[in-house]
């Protein structure tokens, strides 16, 4: 029995970087052999087994033959017999296909550490193509190590293109595709993520919606770099540098899908494009099985982005009527990630990345001041049910008016 730390652990050591988890493959055991020695069986469609004092995986060196549609769609054999070099063989890209014994000795057979220096992501084998989650396993690294200066190699997207015109994206369940999605879009540089998808053709396949952003010009004035899709993607960039949560990022990458709907012949203006762009981004939160606080937010900043960017004229009517959409008095945060996914919209223009956003400040002092209205004088006068909800409005509404009165002062 030959145990030996593969992976990512590899990978981050030889970058310089701390490895969060350590991944283990044992050449020559048998599952039985494992379990004499402690070892607890987990995995269900091959041996897997967990460390009886770190908890740690360690699985037996396997090989694996296409028999089936998507992710799934693979018969696995482990053995004593099956080498080391036979298991890193089936990984994706050589920078994920090394090893190292127990003394730290590096075993790389397929030029992993060559790539790595050349700032490469790079497929192991033609059997790549034979998985058609490894698309976005690659998008999602090449998201992550952008700021490193890596690039996914030609031919690698190459095969990535013939997975996206296969149609076997279509295999992937939403369930596997939103755990390499909500991954990739916390990465330091998500709008590589985008970009290396639509590169190999795998946005127009998985996400048309989004790509047919790109090519769309907006007003000048407002969107100094004019093409939506570019849009979008400096958005995300903001999202990243300024840490936002995966809730927000959703919302921005969803925010102006109602674009792609404008008929040509209106571009580069986008009347109503925020009521158009619902039923879109209704359509990717369901296809893509989005957890329900992203589906929300997503909704309502796809619908109310514009006001906020006009918060500072609006009438204390609508600027109410906007804090009721979000149910502000006892869901205060969502309101909170919807200024900040704004703010980030204005933030994602070519040249005006640094500007000012004080409707981001106007906007939560508003919400500040109609929570302030308190229920008790009301009930005190008598008012409940229908009569109350009205009489707590008209009070808000007060409030909002002198906020609005005072500058924008509480």
């Amino acid at each position: 029995m030959q145990i030996y730390r593969v992976g990512g652990a590899v990978r981050d050591r030889l970058l310089g970087r701390e490895a969060t988890e350590n991944d283990w493959v044992v050449v020559g055991a048998t599952p039985e052999e494992m379990q004499a020695q402690g070892f607890r069986p987990v995995g269900a469609d091959f041996p897997v087994f967990l460390h009886p004092q770190s908890g740690e995986e360690y699985a037996l060196a396997r090989t694996e033959r296409k028999s089936g549609r998507g992710y799934g769609g693979f018969t696995f054999h482990a053995s004593p017999d099956v080498t080391l070099e036979q298991d890193l063989i089936r990984r994706d890209l050589t920078v994920n296909a090394m090893a190292e014994d127990g003394q730290g000795g590096l075993i790389d057979p397929y030029g992993g550490q060559r790539d790595l220096q050349a700032r490469l992501l790079r497929h192991v084998s033609p059997a790549f193509a034979e998985d058609p989650l490894r698309v976005l396993r690659v998008a999602r690294f090449a998201a992550r190590y952008a700021p490193l200066g890596f690039t996914v190699a030609e031919e690698t997207l190459e095969l990535m293109r013939q997975i996206a015109e296969s149609g076997e994206l279509d295999a992937l369940t939403p369930e596997r595709s939103w755990k390499e999605i909500s991954r990739a879009l916390m990465e330091p540089r998500p709008d590589q993520f985008i970009q290396v998808l639509r590169d190999c053709g795998a946005l127009a396949a998985w996400l048309p919606e989004l790509d047919k952003l790109f090519g769309v010009p907006q007003p000048a004035k407002h969107h100094p770099e004019v093409d939506a899709g570019a849009h979008v993607l400096a958005v995300l960039r903001q999202c990243a540098e300024h840490d936002q949560p995966l809730t927000v990022r959703w919302a921005c990458l969803l925010h102006d899908l109602g674009k792609g709907l404008t008929p040509e012949e209106d571009w580069p203006q986008h009347i109503a494009h925020e009521k158009r762009g619902l039923k879109l981004i209704k359509a990717v939160n369901e296809r893509c099985k989005a957890p329900r606080d992203c589906q929300e937010l997503a909704l309502l900043v796809g619908e109310y982005h514009t006001h906020a960017h006009r918060a500072l004229e609006l009438r204390a009517t609508t600027l109410l009527e906007l804090l009721q959409s979000f149910d502000v008095y006892r869901r205060p945060q969502r309101f909170e990630e919807f200024v900040s996914a704004c703010e980030m919209d204005a933030r994602g223009r070519a040249g005006l990345e640094q500007r000012d956003y004080p409707q981001a400040a106007y906007l939560l002092g508003a919400a500040a001041a109609a929570r302030a209205v308190a229920v008790q004088p009301l009930l005190e006068k008598g008012f409940k049910g229908a009569e109350l909800g009205e009489a707590l409005k008209g009070e808000r509404l007060k409030a909002l008016k002198a906020y609005k009165e005072g500058g924008g002062k509480a």
